[in-house]
This record gives C-alpha cells, sequence and structure tokens, in this order.
C-alpha cells in the first residue's frame, strides 16, 4: 500500500492530470472533534481539527485475505500491552461484531492521553494514557458508542463514534493525544483455530492545540468519517 508521495515513485511514468491539482475532493476523510464543558453543563471549548493518522495495525487488518494469500506476506500486529500476533491468511476472517458468535471484535475505547509521539503510524499504545477512574490526574472514562445509521449530507454520507469522560480528579487535567483502541478477534477458516489479538490501536491523533478539562467537568469526543462520491 502506498500512502502519500510514494505514489510518485512507481516504476512508470505518472500522467500529469493524476497528481493533485487543488480541486479534488478526498473520497474518505477523517474529523476530531472535542466538546468541553464545565462543571454545570456549559459548552466553554468546541476544537475540531482534521485526523490524518490510522495506524500501522489499521493498515494491516484492513488489506484483504486475498492479499496475504496472494503474496504469502505475514503482518505482526502488537496491542497495547505490548503482545504481538501475526495475522496470515491461515488464520482466516476477522470476526465482526455478532451476537451469534462467541469472538466478537467491538470499539473499546477512545482514550485519551497526555503525552504525543512523532510517527503516529507506528504508535501501539498512546504514549502517555490516561488511566479510568476518579484519583488525581484520572478520567471516569464514559461507554463509547457508533451513530446508528450512516447519514448522507449533500454529496457525502459519515458515520460517527464518540465518548464522554468525567473530570472527577479535583484538578483540571489537560489532554495531548487521542487514540481509538478496538477488540480483535480472528476465527480459522474451516478449523477451530481462534486467537484473541487483544486491544489494538487503531486510530491515533495528537491534538493542536491542547486540551484542558475542569475539574467537575467533562469532555464529549467525536471521531467522524466521512466518504464523498
Amino acid at each position: 500500500m502506498m500512502v502519500g508521495e510514494d505514489i510518485g515513485n512507481l516504476p512508470i511514468e505518472i500522467p500529469k492530470d493524476a497528481y493533485y491539482n487543488g480541486k479534488d475532493l478526498p473520497t474518505f476523510s477523517a474529523y476530531l472533534t472535542i466538546v468541553v464543558r464545565d462543571k454545570d453543563g456549559k459548552v466553554t471549548k468546541i476544537h475540531r481539527q482534521r485526523s490524518h493518522s490510522p495506524t500501522s495495525n489499521f493498515i494491516y487488518l484492513l488489506l484483504p485475505l486475498s492479499y496475504y494469500k496472494m503474496t504469502g506476506q505475514t503482518a505482526t500486529v502488537i496491542n497495547i500491552n505490548g503482545t504481538s500476533n501475526s495475522w496470515t491468511m491461515t488464520q482466516g476472517l476477522i470476526s465482526y461484531p455478532n451476537t451469534a458468535t462467541n469472538n466478537p471484535s467491538y470499539l473499546l475505547m477512545i482514550q485519551v492521553g497526555n503525552g504525543q509521539q512523532a510517527n503516529p503510524a507506528t504508535a501501539t499504545k498512546l504514549a502517555a494514557p490516561i488511566s479510568n477512574g476518579s484519583g488525581a490526574a484520572q478520567l471516569v472514562y464514559g461507554q463509547p458508542s457508533v451513530s446508528t445509521n450512516i447519514t448522507a449530507s449533500g454529496s457525502s454520507v459519515y458515520f460517527y463514534i464518540s465518548q464522554t469522560l468525567n473530570n472527577l480528579s479535583g484538578a483540571t487535567i489537560t489532554i495531548t493525544e487521542v487514540g481509538i483502541v478496538t477488540q480483535i478477534w480472528v476465527n480459522g477458516l474451516g478449523c477451530a483455530y481462534s486467537v484473541n489479538f487483544g486491544p489494538l490501536l487503531m486510530w491515533y491523533d495528537v491534538l493542536s492545540p491542547s486540551i484542558s478539562i475542569p475539574n467537575g467537568g467533562s469532555v464529549t469526543i467525536y471521531y467522524t468519517f466521512t466518504v464523498n462520491p
């Protein structure tokens, strides 16, 4: 998979009209929106930025099974606890959310932290994750949610995931990084093979500027994924 400027390094001559000319509409884009509220529930800040950073874990699991079958490649994903798992064609299919199976893949959390990483694509965990709780330097993580419908708006369609975190720590907490963590299981093809990859960091962003959450306040984070025609 070629990303960014690498597309210009193909061993063929690229026609000039294939390059970005400033008028193109991206076929896929992601946005990060953050809403901060004070202890009374009043909105004190709304921050929005373009999200640029799927991780290598996301890219490896996005590639179709046929890619691994045809190339013989093996990808290694690393979860937030540092455990590695290899992904090959023999391991079969990723199990998506389904109440009829014992091996669901699902959204665990939108995790926040107070560190940052220079190369988000290689991130396998947040640099300095903030833990769940009401103690010092902690935030209370609510349940993540996914929009119930894919919404059409003009020439675009989109869906979002969101999560609210409350600050009961007794002091202001500043966040500088955000990531999406999912739990992934893989089922074997025609066999009893099954493996839990654990919690994987699939998306990662450094905030610019940082966001401060007052004591008693909350922050709601939205990741919006949009596809254009």
